[in-house]
């Protein structure tokens, strides 16, 4: 039989694990923001802004997520030193000019977004919670593949 302190407990650690998943969907949104900016095809710069805004979205669900837990849920991305594991090189991407720099990275973003989903969903947690972050996680990774199968065809 659960304790309340266990129950406190499991809320608490899905809320982490949710607002983890939060900053490495802001940290998309952003990077994917930027890149479509810098993008020189208009096709890839659509591309872009498209993750971008399904990054916004999956957020957003994983904050009402976190709102109905009873927690605060994470407004921004990863601070500066850890969100270096994914989006960190973007700038120099984005200052480089070249779309294939700016797949590159993206790639890169999404390796750690693969790898948070990963973690996230082979964590103990509620079904819900489960649920939702395998949903998700099927967008994310064709997002991945898409991103990737560009930069083996720009390579």
């Amino acid at each position: 039989m659960s304790t309340t302190t266990d129950i406190k407990d499991e809320i608490k650690h899905s809320v982490s694990v949710l607002n983890g998943l939060i900053e490495t969907c802001k940290d998309g949104e952003q990077g994917f923001a930027a890149a479509s900016k810098k993008a020189k095809d208009s096709a890839l710069a659509a591309l872009f802004a498209k993750y971008s805004a399904q990054r916004a979205g999956v957020a957003a669900e994983l904050q009402f997520a976190v709102t109905e837990l009873g927690g605060d849920a994470a407004e921004s991305g990863h601070v500066a030193a850890t969100l270096h594991r994914g989006w960190i090189s973007l700038k120099e991407a984005v200052s480089s000019g070249s779309d294939k720099a700016l797949i590159e990275e993206c790639e890169a973003g999404e390796d750690a977004a693969i790898k948070n989903y990963q973690e996230a969903a082979t964590d103990t947690l509620p079904i819900q919670i489960k649920d939702l972050i395998g949903k998700q996680f099927v967008g994310i990774r064709d997002a991945h593949t898409v991103i990737r199968d560009l930069k083996h065809g720009a390579a």
